[in-house]
């Protein structure tokens, strides 16, 4: 019995031995992967950081980071190295997302991401102090944040055949510099208050959404002189945009409408197209 006992722990000890060995084993191998992926990733962060030097010109005295038809999903963190970049345009790459760290590109003047497939707005936008153009039109984007109202040199802002955008927040209406504004080809069913009160907006497009009727408070437009408002399904017109001494150009061709306010004959500087 006691051969028995020897025997039996012998064989334990021996199965103990072997089990540190093999655990040891696998987590040699656990790390040796660890380490060989981490290589991996360091070399194609370098082979992106080569390719996107490549794609980097001088025009006018401004850095630009120009891609066209070339496929990056994704923009990869190597990018900071390019913080110098003081334009992005990147356009029918099948980029997916605007990466969280465009906050760190503090001398970007203009965004140019128009025909990708991003369907969001990252909240570090609003740390792009010094942005003056946003372009953005057919994309997938269905909201906006509101921090994009902290881009306080926000001149241009164009969000243009994304389909399913619908509102704006309030907030934006603090652009205090924004003149010009794009919304053509969504799913808005009125003017957003945020852009009837955007103190400097001269030229905006409406086309092609769902708007029914104007606003009576759009007469807070005053710096407005071109208005868009084709292909909508608007049936009258409100009086108060007789206010509207600046506006040239008013578009309203493929709507419902069946007259025109008897006031707006008196807006002499209006060119209409109905």
């Amino acid at each position: 019995m006691s051969e028995n006992v020897v025997s039996t722990g012998a064989v334990n000890a021996v199965k103990e031995v072997w089990e540190k060995r093999i655990k040891k084993l696998n987590e040699d191998l656990k790390q040796e992967k660890e380490f060989q992926q981490k290589l991996v990733r360091i070399w194609e962060e370098r082979v992106s950081l080569t390719k996107l030097r490549e794609k980097v010109t001088k025009e006018d005295g401004r850095v630009i980071l120009k891609i066209e038809k070339e496929e990056w999903k994704t923009l990869p963190s190597s990018l900071l190295r390019l913080s110098q970049l003081q334009e992005w345009q990147l356009h029918r790459t099948g980029l997916l997302k605007i990466p969280e760290f465009i906050g760190r590109f503090q001398n970007l003047i203009v965004l140019d991401l128009s025909r990708n497939t991003i369907s969001e707005i990252p909240r570090g936008i609003g740390l792009l102090t010094r942005l003056q153009e946003l372009i953005l039109s057919y994309n997938r984007i269905k909201t906006v944040p509101m921090e994009l109202s902290y881009c306080a040199s926000l001149e241009k802002l164009e969000l243009a055949v994304n389909r399913d955008l619908s509102d704006l927040p309030q907030e934006l209406s603090n652009l205090l510099k924004l003149t010009h504004l794009d919304l053509s080809m969504n799913l808005f069913t009125t003017i957003p208050p945020a852009v009837l009160n955007m103190p400097a907006l001269e030229w905006l497009d409406m086309g092609s959404n769902r708007l029914e009727q104007l606003p009576d408070t759009i007469e807070r437009m005053q710096n407005l002189h071109t208005l868009w408002l084709q292909r909508n399904e608007i049936t009258c017109l409100p009086e108060t945009i007789s206010s509207m001494k600046n506006l040239s150009t008013l578009v309203l061709s493929n709507n419902k409408l069946q007259d025109i306010p008897e006031c707006m004959e008196e807006m002499t500087n209006l060119r209409k197209e109905t």
